[in-house]
């Protein structure tokens, strides 16, 4: 997060064993000596013990938002832009072609955190609204 970097990773399914390999990969990219905090919304695949295990043998701590309360999840602000940029009043043939837009979407946000449509709508994404 001190990058102010966004990475995607697009999969055909969103099981446990996509979520244990994307965990894996994010674990190679520091030190095992470094522990790295994981912050989760309550899917399904996010949970069980064999994330757990994991989680444990790789120096990981797994922090769970509370049901309802995606907010609290920074990375939910960051599709507010993706959709507003790559997504709204698109019709995609296939999910290749929405896949691709959103990694040239990714690459552009990561070439342009400066943009103030971008950091605009981040900004209104993060504030919380009191009723």
């Amino acid at each position: 997060m001190g990058r102010d970097r966004l990475y995607g990773h697009m999969k055909p399914y969103k099981r446990r064993v996509e979520f244990l390999a994307l965990c894996r990969y994010l674990r190679s990219l520091h030190p095992p000596e470094v522990r790295l905090h994981f912050v989760l919304d309550n899917f399904s695949a996010h949970k069980g013990d064999p994330v757990r295990e994991w989680a444990e043998l790789n120096n990981v701590e797994l922090a769970y938002t509370p049901h309802y309360a995606s907010w609290l999840n920074r990375i939910e602000a960051q599709f507010r832009p993706l959709r507003y940029f790559c997504l709204d009043g698109t019709d995609h043939p296939d999910h290749a072609t929405q896949a691709r837009l959103i990694r040239r979407y990714i690459a552009w946000r990561n070439a342009h955190t400066d943009d103030p449509e971008l950091r605009r709508l981040v900004r209104s994404a993060n504030t919380v609204k009191v009723a």
